[in-house]
């Protein structure tokens, strides 16, 4: 099969396109300069780069010409800052071109796509009685785009979301999303965190489930994308004993305190006159609930494979703490 994606240089494109290659399947993308350095890309992947959304509907075409299968490995995150209205923002970079690619790619013959999404749209599903698409921009944003994504399927053109989750590996000079937690290990306090805990995958995993995806789904759906589940205490355990640490002590602080301490980001957020995607006055139950997917809910169904995520997030820690000291440069992972 050949393979169109957009973001082939990213953290999760490039071990997407990694293991399409290594499973037979040929590899083109367009993906956003600077390449980190030391970033090792699979050199059968063949890359132009530039910035998809300035480019016209031809020239997206010829890309998509003699191509199977798609996959959307870009857009930003709930990390991405930006004026109100958020949603926007999101808009701007995760629904429209969704819909422009993907009507593009019917058109021209692509018959699987695979796209990166949130488990936060999982969970809007699961507990709707938390209103989470009311209160979060960006969990909105994600419902909003699965439905634009699986509103193009059909018959004869299938269309996987992956609700992804936290995701632990590295790219040699990109920043991980783990320098916060780096702070907090690396600091002399005592970690003070909340109750409750999140599902966790390796890189390479993703790398199979969008892969598998192109060659396992059919039809329309959204797989809730878990394996490892671990409570917030376990994980920074888990960190510290793969940097060779004695477990500092750890203070779990009640759902009212997380909120009340996320009183001071609130207030940044408005001096700068910054909307974030996530309203912190209705955070703590998620952050201080048990996020856990089961592997059997989406993983399994696309033939991912066990891992090894202790040291995956033991290098994902220790990149952070080398960046953290000024030992290695690596430019940030907002907006792949």
């Amino acid at each position: 099969m050949k393979v169109f994606m957009i973001g082939g240089t990213g953290l999760l494109g490039s071990e997407t396109a990694k293991v399409l290659i290594e499973r037979g399947h040929q590899v083109v993308s367009i993906a956003l300069p600077p390449l980190p350095t030391g970033a090792v890309l699979p050199p059968e992947m063949e890359i132009e780069y530039g910035n998809y959304l300035e480019m016209s509907d031809d020239e997206l075409r010829r890309h998509f010409q003699g191509c199977e299968g798609f996959v959307f490995a870009a857009g930003v995150d709930e990390r991405v800052e930006g004026p109100a209205p958020i949603y926007d923002l999101y808009k701007k970079y995760n629904i429209d071109p969704l819909r422009r690619l993907l009507k593009i790619a019917k058109e021209e013959g692509v018959k699987h796509v695979s796209i990166c999404g949130s488990y936060f749209a999982h969970f809007a599903k699961k507990w709707p009685e938390l209103k989470l698409t009311e209160y979060h921009p960006y969990i909105r944003s994600r419902i909003d785009q699965e439905n634009v994504a699986f509103s193009f399927a059909d018959d004869n053109f299938d269309v996987a979301v992956l609700e992804l989750p936290y995701i632990f590996g590295t790219q040699p000079g990109r920043k991980p999303v783990w320098m916060l937690l780096a702070d907090m290990i690396d600091g002399k306090s005592p970690i003070f965190y909340p109750k409750g805990g999140c599902t966790m995958v390796t890189v390479r995993q993703v790398g199979e489930g969008l892969a598998g995806a192109l060659e396992y789904n059919k039809g329309a759906h959204a797989y809730p994308f878990g394996w490892y589940n671990y409570s917030w205490k376990e994980m920074f355990t888990i960190m510290e004993e793969q940097l060779g640490m004695k477990p500092k002590p750890y203070i779990t602080i009640p759902n009212w305190l997380y909120t009340l301490g996320s009183q001071s980001l609130i207030r940044d957020y408005k001096k700068r006159g910054i909307d974030s995607g996530l309203d912190f006055n209705h955070f703590a139950p998620l952050q201080c609930g048990e996020l856990y997917i089961d592997k059997s809910e989406g993983a399994e169904k696309l033939h991912v494979a066990p891992d090894d995520i202790k040291a995956a997030m033991g290098d994902s820690i220790r990149l952070a703490m080398d960046i953290k000291h000024g030992k290695v440069n690596a430019i940030s992972m907002k907006g792949e």
